[in-house]
């Protein structure tokens, strides 16, 4: 990096120790919040040349436009749906992300949802505490063979295929257009996906190209046996279609980890059963959100090098 340090604002929540790192080689100005991140363009607008952020959260156009000197746009995870990409190119400025930093924990953590979906691992915790045995419940169906479509066959939804079939499930995928290195059952519709499986998992990006793909249609096609989860965007399912499906026995459950208002979570799915809720925690464990941190200063440093970004958008 130059000496002086540039100086670098962050958009998104991130630890002390993380941030520490990343003192190492930029003055850190940390504005986690909309009010501090107006507060601080305005104090330091032009010094600032790098902006990190994630896809939830953003960088808007007005702040790139409001920051003459950025030089680098970075997203610290995969997503970017919120980060006006085309606006920082127009402008000549760098993008980047965090691909491949958490794909194997978001695969995990998706094998994780449909574990406790499927055999009920949160229901019969709460029935064992009360003194419940096992001849008094409803035994939990099982999870082995059964067929698991993926909406977004990308670096994750390969990752979730590979331990699915750990499980002896069938795998079948919707892109937008069909993979020729593909080893998996390609459906032309998300309709014909949603059909044919037993769980959908949604692990598309977000953005206004994928709002509410997962709609009551597509719910009704997945039908009464069938289950959702969705690690991806909340934008991508119709909450109100879903939470209707669920009450109504229309699919038989579903897992969320993402949610349409984050951080806000519909109080109206609470008293649901059937279905499992996570805090949008799929792509976070130390090793993951340490990668990362290292794959942005990477970036960052071959940007000041002049060399290729390592994952640029």
């Amino acid at each position: 990096m130059p000496s002086p340090k540039p100086a670098l604002i962050i958009f998104n929540p991130v630890s002390e120790a993380h941030r520490e790192q990343i003192a190492e080689h930029f003055e850190v100005l940390y504005a986690p919040t909309p009010e501090l991140a107006a507060e601080t363009i305005a104090a330091a607008a032009d010094r600032i040349e790098v902006a990190l952020s994630i896809g939830s959260i953003g960088i808007t156009a007005a702040q790139i436009d409001a920051l003459p000197k950025l030089k680098l746009a970075h997203a610290l995870g995969v997503g970017y749906e919120k980060i006006d990409v085309a606006h920082a190119k127009k402008r000549g400025i760098a993008t980047s992300n965090g691909a491949g930093t958490n794909d194997t924990c978001v695969a995990d953590h998706t094998m994780a949802l449909i574990l406790a979906m499927i055999r009920n691992v949160p229901q019969l915790d709460q029935l064992t505490r009360k003194g419940f045995w096992r001849t008094e419940i409803p035994w939990p169906l099982h999870v082995s063979g059964k067929k698991l479509g993926i909406l977004g066959l990308g670096a994750i939804g390969e990752k979730i295929a590979k331990r699915a079939q750990a499980f002896d499930m069938a795998i079948g995928y919707h892109n937008r257009r069909q993979r020729v290195d593909g080893a998996h059952t390609y459906f032309p519709s998300l309709k014909a996906l949603a059909e044919w499986a037993d769980i959908l998992v949604v692990a598309t990006p977000g953005g206004p190209d994928t709002q509410h793909l997962v709609n009551a249609d597509i719910l009704n096609q997945l039908g009464s046996e069938g289950y959702l989860v969705n690690i991806a965007r909340g934008s991508v399912v119709d909450t109100a279609a879903l939470e209707h499906a669920l009450r109504h026995g229309l699919i038989k459950g579903a897992a969320l980890d993402v949610y349409e208002d984050e951080p806000h979570v519909p109080p109206s799915l609470f008293d649901l059963t059937n279905l499992v809720l996570t805090p949008h925690v799929a792509g976070w464990s130390p090793e993951a959100i340490q990668l990362t941190v290292d794959k942005f200063l990477e970036n960052a440093h071959r940007l000041y090098a002049g060399e290729p970004l390592l994952t640029p958008i």
